[in-house]
């Protein structure tokens, strides 16, 4: 099935019809779309679109026209059909092909364009007004996808049955070749755009190395270290925590080659942690309340105690996810941002999902603190699994299935769970879950590298809407090209 199913499906427009949301209005409404299968998985896809001017008599006409659809014997149903009734629920004026941030402003008109087109559509059909739609779908390249053939149809009941035979359209040829693209080539390919700078020892940087060294790239990433190396560059002249988790690559390189210098870079950098006595701090710094904390000191601190083999590393470790816990954890297993509100946005909880897998990799299981980590790592992964919809994506607000699948907490999330499969932390059917989050994150990664949905770099915001309103990025970004190279290592088996 190509298209991203919610997996708790509810009261939808026929008896069998799957609710989806395509994205959300301005005012917050959620846009609503049903699916109704085909004879096959494999069938073409029709989007049909009413309500271009809110709740009317084209919503009306759609819902009829997607029961009538889902009535007949799926046998016999020679398309898959995606009716949205009311495409536009605020009603407003809309533009396409879209202009502004997505999906801060024109949030309809973005939502639409970037949906449908991840969905592969091979035809769409909209009922009456269209804004131009129909128009900009057949002439463009939607959402860097491929065009999709469109056009405005009457009011006439039965235009689903009057369909000639579909070809493929451009997005549909290109979402196939997406998703069926190996991982290794997709991990090679990622590999081209990103990995080749270390200008900040950063982690946007720092795991796009690694992902490099996986792939065997040694003496790329050494150079590219080398400054840090030989004292030219200091990596601590700024610290903060985006610096302290780009020292995992310094670590990574430590343990591959042996080379103590590697190793004291690590140990400086952990050695935050502590004060001049040696006492351990009431908590690492650099954290600012914020559970990205769990992802950018976690591994250090593991790193630095496997490196070192000295105790108090861990037990550093074991203090800082206490009092990160207790800032962060929700009563229900997600994480929030920050104490300043409960949204549980996306990557809230793709770093603790990151970095309890990573810590966890390098723990000793003799050691006290393991047992717990392990047990957060597995709630955590539990309460994830409640929202992962089926077209694999975990959504900008993870519990709120309107707004976007974003790539990156994805791409963070999918790893940490095929880590957790791997070591026997997680059972079995979780490679299930990890295979869908792998194929969504292959349908919204281009040949050259630039990426669909990754949410732009966010500190900590003050309300829901604050985070379902930072922008979704559409074009090579380090973040979400470092995290989606790592996931695609992980399924290369790199």
């Amino acid at each position: 099935m190509r298209i991203s199913l919610v997996l708790c499906a509810v009261a939808s427009i026929a008896f069998g019809a799957t609710r989806v949301y395509p994205g959300l209005s301005t005012s917050g409404k959620r846009i609503e779309a049903n699916f109704i299968e085909g004879a096959s998985s494999a069938s073409p896809t029709i989007v049909l679109i009413g309500g271009m001017l809110g709740s009317d008599e084209t919503s009306k006409f759609v819902t009829q026209e997607a029961r009538t659809f889902e009535a007949q014997k799926p046998i016999t149903r020679n398309f898959n059909l995606i009716a949205i009734p009311v495409a536009n629920p605020d009603g407003t004026v809309l533009h396409f092909p879209p202009t502004g941030v997505a999906y801060r402003e024109n949030a309809e008109a973005n939502a639409l364009w970037r949906w449908i087109a991840l969905q592969g559509a091979d035809l769409v059909l909209i009922a009456g007004q269209d804004f131009g739609l129909a128009n900009a779908l057949s002439d463009n390249t939607v959402a860097g996808v491929g065009s999709i053939p469109a056009r405005v149809v009457p009011l006439k009941a039965g235009v689903l049955k009057t369909l000639p035979s579909l070809n493929a359209s451009g997005a549909h040829i290109e979402m196939y070749r997406r998703r069926n693209l190996s991982a290794k080539l997709a991990a090679e390919g990622l590999a081209q755009a990103y990995g080749h700078t270390f200008n900040q020892p950063i982690y946007t940087e720092g795991i796009a190395l690694i992902g490099q060294l996986k792939l065997g790239n040694l003496a790329e990433v050494q150079k590219l270290a080398e400054p840090y190396v030989n004292g030219s560059k200091n990596p601590l002249a700024r610290p903060s925590a985006l610096v302290m988790a780009g020292h995992l690559v310094f670590a990574e390189l430590a343990e591959g080659t042996n080379d103590d210098r590697y190793k004291k870079l690590v140990l400086d950098a952990a050695n935050l942690g502590f004060n001049a006595n040696g006492e351990m701090k009431e908590s690492f710094p650099f954290h600012d309340d914020m559970s990205d904390s769990f992802f950018m000191t976690l591994p250090l601190l593991a790193k630095a105690g496997k490196l070192s083999g000295e105790k108090r590393y861990y037990e550093m470790l074991s203090r800082h996810f206490d009092f990160m816990t207790k800032l962060d954890l929700r009563p229900d297993g997600l994480y929030r941002h920050s104490p300043l509100t409960d949204a549980a946005w996306s990557r809230a909880n793709a770093f603790p999902a990151l970095g309890l897998t990573l810590a966890l990799s390098d723990l000793p299981k003799t050691d006290p603190a393991y047992d717990k980590i392990l047990l957060a790592y597995r709630n955590l992964m539990s309460a994830l699994a409640r929202f992962q919809d089926e077209g694999g994506m975990w959504h900008e607000v993870i519990d709120e299935p309107g707004s976007y699948g974003e790539t990156s907490a994805t791409s963070m999330i999918g790893y940490a769970m095929s880590r957790g499969v791997k070591n026997s932390w997680l059972d079995r059917a979780y490679q299930t879950r990890v295979e869908q989050a792998w194929k969504g994150v292959l349908g919204r990664i281009s040949s050259d590298g630039t990426i669909i949905d990754v949410c732009e770099s966010t500190n900590k915001q003050k309300t829901l809407a604050d985070y379902l309103h930072r922008a979704a990025l559409f074009e090579k970004d380090a973040r979400g090209g470092a995290m989606a190279l790592l996931f695609a290592t992980e399924m290369a088996g790199l």
